[in-house]
């Protein structure tokens, strides 16, 4: 993950994303590069435009969190309905029972 988080920083700092570059961000933070993982990252991100990957993610990330809120939202309605529905029952047998003394 931090070999990630050191991709992305050189990204936004606009610098190229290589092995060099990566392994002195990783020294830079303490760690101890691992020149496999390293050489893996580099070559997987060949190709891949990464400002579109990121607002794919964000995409995917805040859809599931408006359907919940709408779940949330429907939630509350059938709540209030059946609220209201008890309320109507207990207002309808008060009536009863005030027929009924």
């Amino acid at each position: 993950m931090d070999l990630i988080y050191g991709a992305l920083l050189l990204h936004s700092a606009k610098k190229e994303i290589n092995e060099a570059n990566l392994k002195k961000v990783v020294e830079a933070v303490g760690e101890k590069p691992e020149a496999g993982k390293i050489k893996a990252l580099v070559s997987s991100l060949e190709g891949v435009d990464i400002e579109e990957a990121i607002k794919q993610t964000a995409v995917a990330t805040a859809a599931p969190a408006a359907t919940a809120a709408e779940s949330a939202s429907e939630e509350k309605k059938e709540e209030k309905k059946e609220e209201d529905q008890g309320k109507k029952a207990e207002e309808a047998a008060a009536g009863l029972s005030s027929l009924f003394g």
